[in-house]
């Protein structure tokens, strides 16, 4: 049913508080021996305390997930934000390098930020989300990525559903797994030919309300590490949440910040529920691709069970009556 992973240990697992504060000291910081772990699973990310100054945030990359080149190409990214004014929080360049190394770790240094999460019940931070992504998705058009992926439905859609089915779904469930699943697929196949061609630019890539601290009235955004090719409404959809009259409220608010810099991509509705598909598909792809790790049952215990399958299929239901329903709109101009 599942594929529980080897017991060889994990390449994190070598992580340890010494290799940690050996990396930050030797990239030139002289650390007081306190550090904290925040919450990150694709990587390990800890904020490291330094003497007689702010404390850092520390990156260790995930062996194995992107090359050098991918990742210096999101820093890249992140520095060309930054170059036009706009709040991402990018990594610290020391001596010319962002992407540094000790033993056998790829280790980034970021300035530590403040903030909470934003609050996206106000419609005036709402605005003020739109006004920043639209200035952000305005550096992303200019240029494509070299060596970072694109945002697919074989990638997302197919590959996950094909692993799943292989190896996780109980066989209590399987029947009905795989037949909503061809279901959906044929309905996202459609769903994208539909909406024809749409312009694929850089975008942040996981834009949701906890890669954003808000302060003062404005965001950072934080963790460009999904930073990808894809049509701009991947880091407009996210921030909608609720019923679809609430949706629809909300998507005004954003829309209003955005045409202040940028037209908003009105041809792009239609693709918000198949984007949702997409990220619920991939969610349950990646806790399996990553159940090796040890962080990864920890934090999701529930997952591989008979019950979360039995929901996850319903809330696949769920979307298949979102994609039958009428997109949201905007009024005309």
């Amino acid at each position: 049913m599942t594929d529980a992973g080897s017991e060889s240990l994990h390449p994190f697992d070598a992580l340890s508080p010494d290799v940690i504060l050996d990396a930050v000291d030797a990239a030139g910081w002289l650390t007081d021996g306190r550090f904290l772990a925040l919450n990150s699973y694709e990587n390990r990310v800890y904020q490291v305390g330094v003497e007689d100054q702010t404390p850092v945030i520390v990156k260790f990359y995930r062996p194995e997930r992107w090359s050098d080149a991918q990742i210096l190409e999101e820093h890249a990214f992140a520095a060309e934000l930054v170059s036009h004014e706009l709040p991402v929080v990018a990594p610290l360049s020391i001596n010319g390098k962002t992407l540094l190394r000790h033993e056998d770790y790829r280790f980034s240094v970021y300035p530590r930020r403040g903030g909470h999460a934003p609050p996206l019940d106000d419609p005036d931070a709402l605005v003020i989300m739109g006004r920043y992504l639209a200035l952000l998705h305005n550096v992303g058009a200019v240029k494509p990525f070299e060596h970072r992926p694109t945002l697919d439905l074989a990638s997302f859609g197919i590959d996950a559903v094909a692993h799943i089915s292989e190896h996780w779904i109980p066989d209590s469930l399987r029947e009905a797994y795989t037949s909503l699943t061809r279901d959906l697929l044929a309905t996202l196949t459609r769903r994208f030919e539909e909406a024809g061609t749409q312009a694929l630019i850089r975008t942040h890539g996981d834009c949701h309300g906890g890669n954003v601290l808000w302060r003062d009235d404005l965001p950072s955004f934080v963790d460009l590490d999904d930073a990808r090719m894809a049509p701009a409404m991947q880091d407009i959809w996210m921030l909608l949440s609720g019923e679809a009259h609430e949706q629809q409220r909300q998507l005004m608010e954003i829309a209003e910040g955005y045409n202040e810099f940028r037209d908003f991509p009105v041809r792009e509705l239609n693709l918000i529920e198949p984007l949702r598909t997409l990220r619920i598909l991939h969610f349950c792809h990646w806790i399996a691709q990553r159940w090796d790790d040890p962080a990864f049952p920890k934090a999701f215990p529930w997952f591989g069970s008979e019950r979360f399958w039995g929901e996850h299929i319903l809330e696949l239901r769920n979307q298949m009556a979102a994609l039958q329903a009428p997109a949201l709109t905007l009024p005309r101009p």
